[in-house]
């Protein structure tokens, strides 16, 4: 036998092709939801966290309810490395295609659910703590999601372009949130405050019941990526490591070494993508409309790279491009925020900070989810980078519209959500630096 009969044969053109539309079609629902719940983060806060509702208690008296509402935008999260576990153990012993069916159903309930939530007004303080369950479940769902759509995307690449696969990951994150942001720009454009307030923010929960219908249906139809061991519980164990590669510690070092990588990239993912809209209303005073515009820019920016990044992490590798991504935001992040926020900036430069902001981060998030992919064997590739994924999400994603929120209150600094990004960015370059410079033509093990 040689090396080659080792390896797993390359897929069909149409399969991989297949597989990626199946794999990146579920993310872009979660992060549609994810997006919508930050662009509505004001309204939800009014409706579920604020004893009396109204369209005012959200955006100028309402500190505390968006501390709140936030709060269980961060439960949500510490539920997605429980969710990594489960799915991830399902994807890894029973084959990627249970899983992306088990997380897109979960997610759809979970969603639809929301918008047909009674608001605190109709059933009182039961109402926060529903909202609060259903964001569990959708954590439950999202901490599979990653893993196992990474690892079918990754594993159906053709050589020598997991980057350019691993990025559709990530770049249907940008639609999904692009999508959020364009439809709360809408119904806030023709609905008057008052039905927004009422009922015009349950409508993008709603939608959420066909995209994820059509999701369910191209995953119904996906078969296994070649190579794939035979499903089951004993395929998991059936094979030994000999070099130890699989083992608890080893698998230990690498998530916490995978959560170093993408720290920055979930921090200021978060920071610029999903909290930007409440922080601009909140801390800045700017209109609700205004604040989607400036969303919807910065998403647009972050959609506009993505692909690129990842397809040059296939030539040059992933390291040059995500440090280039975590040192611009470390050193930009800041003056970015203090151009847009200047009373005398032109809108011309208002535009190119948002944009430029967005660009960063997708230079962290092309070739992000390849990497992951590539420090996994495939035996616990699921579990191993969906876990690596959840947690940092988790600490520095999930918390960070909370943090944010609340350090702006205390100290009164608008710059807080910059000096976050740079902070989380610096803190994960070193992470970046212990990439190897060859890992991307490496074939997956």
């Amino acid at each position: 036998m040689t090396t080659t009969d080792l390896l797993p044969a390359t897929p069909p053109r149409s399969a991989a092709r297949r597989a990626l539309l199946a794999g990146s079609a579920g993310n872009l629902v979660e992060w549609y939801e994810f997006g919508v719940y930050g662009c509505f983060a004001t309204v939800i806060a009014a409706n579920f966290f604020t004893p009396r509702a109204g369209t005012g208690a959200g955006v100028q008296g309402g500190a505390e309810a968006l501390v709140a509402t936030y709060a269980a935008f961060a439960l949500a999260f510490f539920f997605r490395p429980v969710g990594a576990l489960l799915f991830g153990r399902i994807g890894d012993r029973f084959g990627r295609r249970p899983t992306l069916v088990l997380v897109i159903g979960l997610m759809t309930l979970a969603t639809t659910l929301i918008g047909l939530l009674p608001t605190r007004a109709d059933i009182g303080a039961a109402a926060p703590w529903l909202l609060t369950l259903l964001r569990a479940l959708q954590g439950l769902s999202a901490g599979g999601e990653f893993g196992g759509a990474v690892s079918l995307m990754a594993e159906y690449a053709p050589p020598g372009r997991r980057g350019l696969y691993g990025a559709w990951q990530s770049f249907t994150v940008a639609l999904g949130l692009l999508t959020g942001a364009a439809t709360a720009a809408a119904l806030a454009t023709v609905l008057p405050a008052a039905a927004l307030y009422a009922w015009g923010w349950r409508i993008p929960f709603l939608l959420a019941l066909p995209l994820g219908a059509v999701a369910l249906w191209l995953r119904t139809a996906l078969e296994e990526p070649p190579g794939a061991p035979p499903a089951g519980p004993a395929a998991a164990t059936g094979t030994t490591d000999p070099a130890g590669t699989t083992g608890v510690r080893e698998q230990a070092r690498a998530v916490v070494l995978g959560i170093g990588r993408i720290m920055g990239w979930s921090a200021a993912g978060y920071a610029f993508l999903v909290v930007l809209p409440s922080h601009l209303q909140s801390a800045l005073g700017a209109s609700f409309r205004d604040a989607l515009l400036a969303t919807t820019l910065v998403n647009l920016g972050f959609a506009a790279s993505i692909l690129p990044a990842g397809l040059l992490s296939d030539r040059i590798g992933r390291r040059p491009v995500m440090l280039c991504g975590a040192l611009g935001i470390a050193v930009l992040a800041v003056p970015l925020l203090y151009l847009l926020q200047s009373p005398g900036t032109p809108t011309q430069a208002r535009i190119a900070a948002v944009l430029t902001a967005g660009a960063l981060v997708g230079l962290l998030a092309g070739p992000g989810p390849a990497m992951l992919a590539e420090m996994f064997p495939r035996r616990v590739r699921c579990t191993g980078l969906g876990l690596s994924y959840a947690l940092a999400n988790a600490v520095f994603s999930g918390c960070a519209g909370l943090f944010v929120t609340a350090l702006t209150a205390r100290t009164g600094n608008t710059a807080v959500p910059a000096h976050y990004a740079a902070a989380a960015c610096a803190l994960s370059v070193p992470a970046l630096l212990t990439l190897r410079g060859n890992d991307h033509r490496e074939p997956l093990r």
